[in-house]
């Protein structure tokens, strides 16, 4: 069994370390601190006269803070333990830990405490192989301080440590030599300032006990707020207002300021996607709608400010296109790896336009769609100039940066996920369902948006019609009658991708579908090939390619299923969009703690248990936000014109559900539902 991980989170800054709360080097898992892709630490171990210590308890204050309760030894000194050590963690915009030493005997104790210190400044991109740096190491004994610092060229990275008690200095750390009174106790405060190429580096010891408790007040305060403007939840379910919070708080921690000049938009997730995801962000900002819509704007603007301009392959940048993913490590910054600013996403583009359309229909902010016509408009130019590859009216992609370039541009983005159900690979460009959907979708919406806020008929008359025409199309090319569901993909000579895969839910999210064929494709949704009882499956069992344990072909993602249950009930397929909520909804109860990324697919009935996987990140935005859209489909929340419906859909033994002060153009709502009862009302305030 490998070694508990923990954490603590604030933005796209995290600290990753063991059960007693230090940190050392694992090839296998970013252990450390890491703040912008870098990591600042990678060595923090506490020992008290020479011993390790060993946890007799934790508390996890919340996302950005916890204390471990610790003693020297074996666990059988644990009864008898003289002396026991207390170690609170904090982070903001530095790493805080506060040493406390109590001594339980009658008698003084002479004690030395030493914290071993080291920085590698790994790109998170290398973690398993980092390369070697030559890190300078500065121990200034006069101020009390360790300097860790690494320079390539302008690329400057530094570690400053300090105490705000007396140590002894040197190149591996800090030694503190104390003496503790019977029942007394003695304390640090331990500072890591992290600083970056022409950022003046300051020191932070004077008052950094008041300024840590500002810090740690402002946190809570702005998370008691978060909390408070989104809406209450009540409900006879037991569980279930326990996991809306701790959803929301999962999302308040993943919320991270990119640019000085834009507002805090959530990034993809612990611990590989610290950073914003084109596509994780906008899914989230979709989730999260009748909760926390705040998140959407800033994360419109930011991605509209980022839009593609120029033709660049080794980015996989065209016009029109929006942002895959944007870093700030060595690896981005020398273009080791092209993700400085990453656009090898094909559905970033058509997500970017449905959300701009679903948050003026929540919001009723016009002057944000105004505001964004531009940007709105070189997207929709993008779909049909560059998405459309081999021009037969398909939203297709292939790299164009064959050397690193995201190979599937989707967010089955495995390089084993897109195959047919022999496990044969097809050839490129390739145009997958939910891409058609997606694309479809954003023509529905823009032609709305274009005929209201843009002044421009005859352009939604043209959107509307291109829509209609890829429907058709779509419904005619992709469907597999002999199977009775949607290819997952053609190929470029218009070949099907026969494999049953969850992307066909998308299709259902879109309205892409046939309305005479949305049964059939519930029915496989719901179907023991692909139905696990947690979720559906990213690819049906029976299938060559099927591995219950495989990300995108078998396993069950949260994020998917949510978008799968508000498929089925916008085809009125409401009992089997209930099963989805409740599997999902029994996971995360089980497992406690974050939503995770992904579980594995195995059937319900033979683990009896979620089976969590170890590449799954815990906690990710779109993963806490799938419960949110799952609360939301069950309500059946959806705006229209001034007002908010409410067409509930709740499974067996959900009980009743309240949820109150739901934000909208109508002000504030509640909404009220009970299980198994089609009755319901919304009231408006």
């Amino acid at each position: 069994m490998s070694q508990e991980r923990l954490h603590v989170v604030a933005g796209n800054a995290f600290v990753i370390g063991d059960a007693q709360g230090d940190i050392e080097v694992d090839p296998h898992a970013p252990v450390g601190l890491f703040s912008f892709d870098t990591r600042f630490l990678s060595r923090w171990v506490l020992t008290v006269d020479g011993e390790r210590l060993n946890a007799l308890s934790r508390d996890d204050l919340t996302y950005f803070e916890t204390r471990f309760v610790l003693v020297p030894g074996a666990a059988s000194h644990y009864v008898d333990a003289d002396v026991s050590v207390i170690r609170h963690r904090s982070l903001n915009d530095s790493f805080n830990e506060r040493l406390i030493v109590l001594n339980h005997s009658a008698e003084p104790a002479d004690l030395t405490v030493r914290m071993e210190i080291g920085a590698d400044f790994a790109d998170i991109a290398e973690i398993g192989q980092p390369r070697h740096r030559e890190v300078a190491v500065f121990a200034d004994a006069d101020r009390g301080q360790l300097r860790l610092r690494y320079n390539r060229g302008r690329f400057g990275r530094e570690a400053v440590v300090s105490s705000t008690a007396p140590a002894d200095v040197d190149r591996g750390g800090m030694t503190f030599r104390i003496r503790v009174e019977p029942n007394g106790q003695w304390l640090t405060d331990l500072h890591i300032a992290m600083t970056f190429q022409g950022e003046a580096g300051r020191d932070m010891r004077a008052d950094l006990t008041t300024h840590r408790q500002h810090i740690r007040r402002g946190m809570r305060e702005d998370l008691q707020a978060w909390l408070d403007r989104a809406p209450q939840l009540i409900a006879e379910h037991d569980a279930l207002p326990e996991l809306y919070r701790c959803c929301l708080t999962d999302l308040a921690a993943l919320r991270y300021e990119p640019l000085s000049s834009v507002d805090r938009v959530p990034v993809g997730g612990l611990p590989w996607a610290m950073s914003l995801y084109g596509r994780d962000s906008i899914i989230t900002c979709l989730q999260t709608l009748p909760f926390v819509p705040e998140l959407t704007p800033a994360t419109l603007r930011l991605l509209a400010l980022l839009q593609g301009g120029r033709l660049d392959d080794e980015h996989d940048e065209e016009p029109g296109k929006i942002l895959a993913e944007l870093r700030y490590g060595e690896a981005a910054a020398f273009g080791d790896r092209p993700t400085a600013l990453y656009y090898g996403a094909a559905d970033t583009t058509p997500l970017f336009l449905i959300l701009l359309d679903e948050y003026e229909r929540w919001s009723g902010d016009g002057e944000l769609v105004r505001q964004l016509r531009h940007p709105a408009r070189m997207a929709l130019d993008w779909i049909d100039e560059y998405g459309d590859l081999i021009g037969d009216g398909y939203l297709r992609y292939q790299t164009r940066n064959p050397r690193t370039g995201t190979v599937n541009q989707i967010w089955k983005d495995s390089a084993d996920a897109i195959a047919d159900r022999h496990c044969r690979l097809p050839a490129f460009p390739r145009a997958t369902c939910e891409l058609q959907g997606y694309a479809y979708d954003a023509k529905v919406r823009g032609a709305r948006l274009a005929r209201e806020f843009w002044d421009d008929p005859e352009w939604a008359d043209g959107l509307e019609r291109q829509a209609a025409e890829l429907k058709e199309r779509f419904n005619r090319d992709f469907w597999l009658p002999d199977r009775g569901y949607y290819a997952l993909a053609l190929g470029p000579d218009g070949e099907p991708v026969d494999a049953l895969a969850s992307n066909i839910g998308h299709l259902l999210w879109s309205g892409i579908v046939d309305a005479g064929r949305a049964g059939a494709v519930a029915d496989h949704l719901l179907g023991p090939a692909m139905f696990s009882g947690w979720g559906v499956r990213t690819l049906a069992a029976g299938q060559r390619s099927y591995n219950p344990v495989g990300s995108h072909v078998g396993a069950v993602w949260p994020s998917d299923n949510s978008l799968i249950a508000a498929g089925l009930r916008r085809y009125g397929y409401d009992e089997q969009a209930a099963r989805v909520a409740a599997g999902i909804v029994d996971m995360a109860n089980i497992l406690g703690g974050p939503v995770p990324e992904l579980i594995a697919g195995y059937p319900r009935s033979l683990t009896k248990y979620p089976v969590q996987l170890p590449s799954a990140g815990r906690p990710q935005s779109w993963s806490s936000g799938a419960v949110l859209l799952l609360l939301a489909t069950m309500l059946g929340l959806s705006p229209c014109g001034e007002n908010l419906l409410v067409n509930p859909a709740l499974p067996k033994g959900f009980g009743r559900i309240e949820l109150y002060d739901i934000p909208g153009r109508w002000g504030h709502a509640d909404a009220y539902a009970r299980d198994r009862v089609r009755g319901h009302r919304a009231r408006l305030r």
